[in-house]
């Protein structure tokens, strides 16, 4: 797929300039938000919750895509990205973004179920996986980012996602593909 025959979300462009404005360098791409707003399309009256909000980018495609009666937590720890993401959705009922360690906030809120659960942070990734997973409801979405190597992966990482895709291959809750698409995406249906 060409990026330029994306239809982007209306506030994307504004974000990203602010993004940029900030040097903000760990943006989801074009393709992975486009999945994104396909999934969480399929999920009417959908409770959505987004683990590394950073400036909204990611945001914007899962806001766009929810109905009215949808509602969406988006999870940083980053007072700085999110004030940027506040700044965008701050007006709208059904979104959420809370500042807080992800593993804090995973771990306290084992009561709520999501039907998408995309993680683009190390908490609900590399760890608290099984707790993050705990909150997807049966044939909800699990979706994680960044499985094929990244210029910005620090020395070694590729052990911590060999060792990742080897635990949910394993797991018989759950069904996943693994697309070698975008920047390698894992999509996860919980049994």
């Amino acid at each position: 797929m060409n990026d330029n025959s994306i239809i982007l979300p209306e506030n994307y462009l504004s974000i990203q300039r602010e993004s940029t404005n900030i040097n903000f360098s760990m943006p989801s791409d074009l393709q992975t938000g486009s999945l994104l707003r396909t999934l969480v399309t399929s999920k009417p009256k959908g409770r959505f919750l987004e683990l590394g909000t950073g400036t909204g980018l990611s945001l914007s495609w899962i806001v766009e895509a929810m109905d009215q009666d949808s509602y969406v937590i988006s999870i940083d720890n980053s007072e700085v990205y999110l004030a940027i993401a506040k700044k965008h959705f701050h007006q709208d009922l059904r979104v959420s973004i809370v500042c807080e360690d992800g593993n804090v906030w995973i771990k306290s809120n084992q009561d709520k179920k999501f039907d998408l659960i995309f993680a683009d942070a190390w908490p609900g990734k590399y760890e608290t996986l099984d707790e993050t997973l705990n909150l997807l409801k049966t044939g909800g979405f699990y979706i994680i980012d960044d499985m094929l190597p990244q210029a910005n992966w620090p020395e070694g990482h590729q052990s911590n996602v060999d060792r990742l895709i080897s635990y949910l291959a394993d797991r018989n809750d759950i069904r996943l593909t693994r697309m070698n698409w975008s920047t390698g995406l894992i999509i996860v249906a919980k049994i």
